[in-house]
């Protein structure tokens, strides 16, 4: 007789430190932003000089500016969790038994009946370690353990901007004028069809409406962009 198969534990990914959302929006932001940026010179026809230094100071600029952002906005949310962990262990050691009436409250709000509640939150409150982070949890829905670090998540964000913000620039590195625009939009519109493949991957979705979707963001942008400097640049008399 064949034996049940057996269940395999559910693979997860990490979605809560915040490190892939940095990644993957600091890839699609630099790819846009640069590619735009570029083709909006490059629209005005300038010297490939200067189609070239505005990409790299776009690169630079945008990563530094990432980066800080990242940081910042992790670092608040990072002391305000911290904050709300401190007054939850301050209420812990001042009053127990007050913070196992509520646990016992908050499971029985989920239909525990009340028996099976004090024995949960008699268990949770055992050592101060479980109770804090039983609250977190249940009281104030914090994940103690998942809150991410600030400054990994500015390294990645800096780095996936610079590496998506890099790839409209790479042609002209060695080429210029029409060759150049078509390489750049070529190379963005690959990489952007790999970020919304890659996005639906981790949501475990078909990658196509995805991938066209992103496809169609960078598009949008950089011909926005490069008709406002096609319209500027011959507004002032440029080749």
């Amino acid at each position: 007789m064949t034996p049940p198969a057996r269940h395999q534990p559910e693979d997860h990914r990490d979605v809560a430190a915040g490190t892939q959302r940095a990644a993957i929006f600091g890839i699609s932001d630099g790819l846009v932003t640069n590619v735009s940026l570029i083709l909006g010179f490059a629209g005005a026809n300038p010297s490939p000089g200067v189609v070239r230094l505005a990409g790299i100071a776009g690169l630079v600029a945008g990563a530094f500016s990432m980066a800080s952002g990242e940081y910042l906005s992790m670092k608040a949310q990072q002391e305000l969790f911290e904050r709300e962990l401190d007054i939850e262990r301050q209420a812990l050691k001042e009053d127990p038994d007050l913070e196992r009436q509520e646990l016992i409250g908050i499971y029985e709000s989920k239909g525990i009946d009340q028996e099976m509640a004090i024995d949960l939150a008699d268990t949770m409150m055992k050592t101060p370690e479980m109770a804090l982070e039983t609250h977190a949890r249940e009281e104030l829905g914090i994940d103690p353990t998942a809150v991410g670090s600030p400054v990994k998540a500015a390294l990645l964000s800096f780095g996936s901007f610079a590496l998506g913000a890099f790839v409209p620039l790479i042609p002209w590195l060695f080429a210029s004028g029409t060759a150049a625009v078509v390489a750049s939009i070529v190379l963005a519109a690959i990489v952007a069809l790999i970020v919304g493949a890659f996005i639906c991957h981790l949501a475990g979705r078909s990658p196509i409406r995805s991938a066209l979707r992103q496809l169609a963001v960078a598009v949008i942008a950089a011909g926005v962009t490069f008709g406002v400097g096609r319209a500027v640049g011959a507004g002032t008399g440029a080749a």
